[in-house]
């Protein structure tokens, strides 16, 4: 019975451990998603501040308005300041629908990127918030 009990007791260790870890891969905020995204006006290619953008609306080439404009976080992208131009070339209009590494949806941070421009890869805290595909992340 003692063969049981210590079988028994290492799946359960094992079980717990892997549940802790995915549960902390899905809720750890310090994780760095995949896109940020920065309000702009199409019109003007300028950067804007991120209030202007309300919703998720997607800029198809036509229409005005503030729209958000996706960038992916690796690569070492640079993000102009507000009221900067932004290059086209180096995100999308259109909300990504896979991830970055071709599995599952991607996540998604919108605004909170330095109005001072910089690196892509350095997000403030109290932004938007990130999400995948409408959700929290996890």
């Amino acid at each position: 019975m003692s063969d049981r009990r210590m079988r028994s007791a290492g799946i359960t260790l094992g079980l717990t451990a892997l549940v802790a870890a995915s549960l902390t891969g899905c809720s750890n905020d310090d994780d760095q998603p995949e896109y940020a995204a920065i309000c702009v006006d199409p019109q003007t290619e300028q950067r804007t501040d991120d209030s202007n953008c309300k919703d998720d609306r997607e800029y198809h080439g036509s229409g005005a308005g503030f729209f958000w404009f996706y960038m992916a976080t690796r690569g070492g992208g640079l993000v102009p300041p507000i009221g900067g131009r932004f290059n086209a070339g180096q995100g999308t209009y259109t909300i990504p629908r896979t991830s970055q590494t071709g599995s599952g949806s991607p996540t998604i941070k919108r605004g909170g990127l330095d109005t001072k421009g910089g690196d892509i890869g350095t997000i403030s805290r109290g932004g938007f918030g990130k999400s995948g595909k409408g959700s929290s992340g996890g």
